[in-house]
């Protein structure tokens, strides 16, 4: 059974090649490695069927290099990249295997000392050390969600939806509608009124393209269709900065 680090795993490996100029990619490392001295290290703190803390550090020189465009805090950016590919990890977990969690809060932490690398990221003539340390653990008590720690870094207190508003905090159990879209096309009153049992509408998407899931009229990820236990499942690969997902039920209240 597939653990939150394999699904992270595979979701760095999309996202971060999506994200980052260059496309460069996730490989990893076999053997120790080599270390990283001064790491730049976010912790994503999770709940759910799994839960407990997963750590990302990337080597310093990351934030020299515009990986996320000219103009932008890198540092800041790499925050967001990182909790984009934890909450995909956490929906490719869901779709995968049923096990349920979420991502609460990514957070700046402090590295106590020097880790070593579990993965390369290369692009062209560069290449930079990632580590992650897996402290994700079945809220159930059995060990399909453990992982090792594989790269030391400081203890830190857990904070609950650290980079939420205490007003945003208070929304965070209500329910809202989302829906899958696999296409649209435009079509005449008459060709409406046509319609009937049989009759076969043509969608401006490829089979093989994602879908959209919507909440309110916009949308805050893309994704491939799977099959859970007989119902239809969403298997996130893109997704919306927090930002913009907030922006998307603005017009639900």
């Amino acid at each position: 059974m597939k653990t939150y680090r394999d699904c992270w795993i595979s979701s760095a490996k999309a996202l971060f090649s999506q994200a980052l100029a260059g496309e460069p990619q996730l490989t990893e490392v076999e053997g120790p490695g080599t270390q990283l001295s001064g790491g730049i290290a976010f912790e994503a703190s999770l709940s759910g069927d799994s839960m407990g803390q997963f750590t990302v550090v990337v080597d310093p020189r990351i934030v020299d290099a515009p990986l996320l465009g000219d103009g932008v805090d890198q540092e800041e950016a790499w925050k967001e990249l990182v909790r984009e590919v934890a909450e995909a990890a956490a929906g490719e977990l869901l779709a995968d295997c049923g096990v349920k969690c979420r991502v609460d809060s990514i957070r700046r932490i402090e590295v106590s000392e020097i880790v070593s690398c579990n993965f390369h990221l290369t692009g062209g003539e560069h290449s930079w050390g990632v580590a992650v340390r897996d402290e994700v653990r079945s809220a159930r008590g059995d060990d399909s969600s453990e992982g090792r720690p594989e790269a030391p870094v400081a203890d830190s207190e857990v904070s609950h939806h650290g980079g939420l508003s205490a007003g945003v905090e208070l929304l965070l159990d209500v329910e809202i509608e989302a829906a899958l879209r696999f296409g649209c096309c435009e079509m005449s009153l008459g060709e409406i009124l046509e319609l009937g049992p049989g009759a076969i509408i043509e969608l401006d998407r490829h089979v093989s393209d994602p879908v959209d899931l919507i909440v309110g009229d916009k949308i805050v990820a893309r994704g491939d269709v799977v099959l859970m236990n007989g119902n239809f499942g969403l298997r996130v690969t893109e997704i919306a900065m927090p930002q913009k997902r907030l922006e998307s039920i603005r017009c639900l209240f």
